[in-house]
């Protein structure tokens, strides 16, 4: 069906570098045309159902991540309705990978830093988020902001100049658009489970070798353990104390390499994290990690959030370091501690009230008990993983390129459409009925497709 689509019979240039030739019987006209902005504060708490702009989404933001705001706040925040635009439009030049505009579902609240837009009677509601979506996926939207971290508001948007098809042909689009996007979430949510079945398969072959070795037929023993169970015979369990110890090391110049924690990819150059921006004047004195540490984040290690230090480097001083205290495969104890029974164990260690704040202090670290198997042991485990996982881990690699390839697919379909590249609406017209569809899809128990991966944050505000 999409490969069958073809360009408008007529076009006419529109004398826009990112919009190019439009088809000659759209209208174009300047975005006030299109757009209003809308501000309703919601005074005397008319409504309290709080809003969120997640993954490019408007949500019903979960109760557990209102900490910290009290129903006075919800004064200042403004009324939205279904149909409405949401844009993140604060803070263009340090996020360039978030999703910034949602179409809204269910009226309620939302922060007032977000820019509000209602579409005219030229619009339908979808085709005006379709539009705006465009803008943000082809990044068009970080050339309109204005100040030193280039904000939008509405004045950007004013003379913005549009190229708007009829009523009757935003219909064939939205449709059309709405069909091939549920598609494409299920051949990724597809993809999604491959992957994780294949981080489960992962995971039993890192337990069994962590935790067991790599004799079948080895003679076994208590290890005193509740997450652990029986060990090997000839293996110590020992307190997380006599494994690791903290350090405190601090840097006499400052011009170590800067490290920052990623859950995916460990710790990493600040370089490789592109909306990360560095704003200390000195680094003189900042916290010090070297090969082989293993630095936790405090708030998040729980949740898997510490890696190996790759060599020497400047870190957050949230971090927290913890050195070798013995001769090891420190590589080995990273593959232990990652497990998901020893961060079962690392959340019952966490301290705090509110979930999202529990902390891991050191000595809660160090009364960890953990397996210690023979030097030479711990070298031939790692050895045997690094070859097991080979394998899987290049076919995970392979999917989610081709998740990587769907989601550019995407981005390139949905703006040739609303930018009048490709002509649907005889596609739109074909198609099965949407709501038909979209059973059928939840049926075989298939959602709305988010990113986990990381670059679309969720936003918390």
């Amino acid at each position: 069906m999409i490969a069958e689509l073809k360009p408008y019979p007529e076009y006419r240039e529109s004398e826009l570098a990112w919009l190019g030739d439009v088809p000659s019987h759209w209208h174009s006209g300047p975005g006030f045309s299109a757009f209003r902005e809308k501000k309703v504060k919601n005074t005397g708490l008319q409504e309290k159902t709080v809003l969120s702009l997640s993954y490019g989404r408007i949500i019903v933001k979960p109760e557990d991540k209102l900490h910290g705001l009290v129903p006075e706040s919800f004064e200042t925040y403004q009324i939205v309705d279904p149909g409405d635009i949401i844009i993140r439009s604060t803070d263009l030049q340090n996020d360039k990978t978030s999703l910034r505009v949602g179409i809204v579902k269910n009226r309620g609240i939302i922060t007032s830093a977000y820019m509000c837009m209602k579409v005219t009677e030229t619009l339908m509601p979808e085709y005006g988020y379709q539009l705006l979506h465009t803008l943000d996926l082809t990044k068009i939207l970080y050339g309109l902001g204005s100040g030193l971290r280039q904000n939008l508001d509405y004045s950007d948007f004013k003379r913005l100049p549009l190229s708007i098809p009829p009523i009757d042909e935003q219909t064939s689009i939205v449709r059309f658009l709405n069909h091939a996007n549920l598609r494409i979430e299920k051949a990724i949510r597809a993809k999604r489970k491959v992957i994780a079945l294949l981080n489960e398969q992962k995971q039993v072959i890192i337990h069994r070798a962590v935790t067991r070795g790599l004799d079948p037929n080895v003679q076994l023993k208590p290890s005193g353990i509740p997450w652990l169970g029986d060990i090997p015979g000839h293996w110590e369990d020992l307190r997380s104390k006599y494994v690791f110890h903290e350090v405190d090391e601090r840097s006499v110049t400052g011009t170590e390499t800067h490290l920052s924690m990623s859950q995916k990819y460990g710790l990493i150059p600040n370089s490789q994290i592109e909306e990360r921006r560095l704003v200390s004047e000195s680094y003189v004195g900042a916290k010090l990690c070297r090969s082989g540490d293993l630095v936790l984040n405090r708030l998040k290690a729980h949740l898997g959030v510490f890696a190996l230090a790759p060599g020497q480097g400047l870190i957050s001083p949230d971090y927290t370091v913890f050195r070798p205290a013995r001769p090891m495969v420190a590589r080995y104890f990273e593959a232990m501690y990652r497990t998901p029974a020893c961060r079962v164990e690392l959340r019952k260690r966490a301290k705090g009230i509110v979930q999202g704040f529990w902390r891991l202090y050191t000595d809660d670290f160090y009364d960890i008990r953990v397996p210690v198997p023979p030097l030479d042991e711990q070298y031939e485990i790692m050895q045997y993983l690094d070859k097991e996982l080979l394998v899987i881990n290049t076919v995970i690699a392979s999917t989610e390129r081709e998740i990587d390839l769907l989601r550019e697919y995407r981005t390139r379909l949905i703006a040739d459409v609303v930018t009048g590249k490709l002509d649907v609406r005889q596609a739109a017209a074909r198609l099965p009925d949407e709501l038909e569809e979209l059973a059928t899809l939840q049926d075989c128990g298939e959602t709305a497709e988010l990113d986990d991966n990381g670059l679309d944050a969720e936003d918390e505000s």
